[in-house]
């Protein structure tokens, strides 16, 4: 066995990846004290994933443990979810003159399992009229032609959902080559337009169960009177609750963490870095 004491800035139950970040320190331990460091990203990102979908039963996709297992801006390939393809790219952030700014808006993911579970379970319902299992082998011309014999079968927020589903993995794309060509501005209006997405038709911005409590569109609303088109702002993670991020020019940064932080808290506006290294040993 071991003893481990752990330091950590990140906020949990916020939607910043507290789990992910957790089940990848341990798995870094264990990868060091007994397999001497052997272990790739992608084992300790399945890993992790494993333990929070069995032990813990949260059934999350493999995103948020990869992106902290391997660190940095990366494009990831979830055609084989065994074995997933890669690619990092090849983005100075430092150097585009923006602050990346995490922003918890005090709710909490705790009781929201079921939320999430949904948009994963409604796609798949989509996919199931097809007889398939995911919507990545639905083709979208068939899934459009047909749209008016799912909504009656799996309703319309599925349908919804669905598209939400094609067009952000076009945008995915898109924010690929655009980072890479070393345009943050078609970056930005990506994220915007992603964003907008989320909140029309995947709807994770708020839960309809508490339709009086929508701190995460309160947010993005300010982020968008704030910002007046010069940044980029969306829900992070899951959604439903927790945090936004936002991409805010240097200049208004100052502006930006005030106002944020007079409706929010103190402590509710982060600054942070995007380091190019997953998990790491120092000493």
């Amino acid at each position: 066995g071991f003893t481990a004491c752990m330091d950590s800035c990140v906020p949990k139950g916020s939607g910043v990846s507290s789990s992910s970040s957790f089940e990848l320190i341990i798995a870094e331990i264990l990868n060091h004290y007994y397999n001497d460091g052997a272990l790739d990203p992608i084992f300790k990102a399945k890993a992790s994933q494993y333990a929070e979908n069995v032990y813990f039963g949260k059934p999350c996709g493999l995103m948020d443990q990869m992106a902290c297992s391997v660190g940095g801006f990366v494009e990831i390939d979830f055609n084989d979810p065994a074995q997933p393809i890669i690619k990092k790219v090849d983005f100075d952030f430092a150097a585009c003159n923006h602050a990346l700014c995490i922003v918890d808006t005090g709710g909490d993911h705790a009781g929201l399992t079921a939320e999430y579970a949904a948009v994963r379970s409604e796609m798949e319902s989509v996919a199931a009229e097809f007889g398939k299992s995911v919507l990545r082998d639905v083709d979208r011309g068939e899934f459009e032609k047909n749209i008016p014999v799912i909504r009656s079968s799996v309703g319309d927020r599925a349908v919804l959902r669905a598209i939400h589903f094609y067009n952000e993995n076009d945008r995915v794309d898109k924010q690929a080559q655009a980072l890479a060509a070393g345009d943050f501005e078609a970056f930005k209006a990506l994220v915007i337009e992603s964003g907008y997405s989320s909140y029309m038709y995947n709807q994770n911005v708020f839960t309809c169960k508490d339709p009086a409590s929508q701190p995460v569109s309160l947010a993005l609303a300010m982020c968008s009177d704030i910002l007046k088109g010069k940044g980029a702002y969306r829900v992070h993670g899951g959604g439903f609750a927790g945090t936004i991020q936002a991409f805010v020019p240097a200049d208004a940064l100052d502006e930006f963490k005030s106002k944020i932080c007079a409706v929010f808290g103190e402590r509710s506006c982060y600054v942070l870095n995007i380091r190019p290294e997953g998990g790491v040993q120092l000493v």
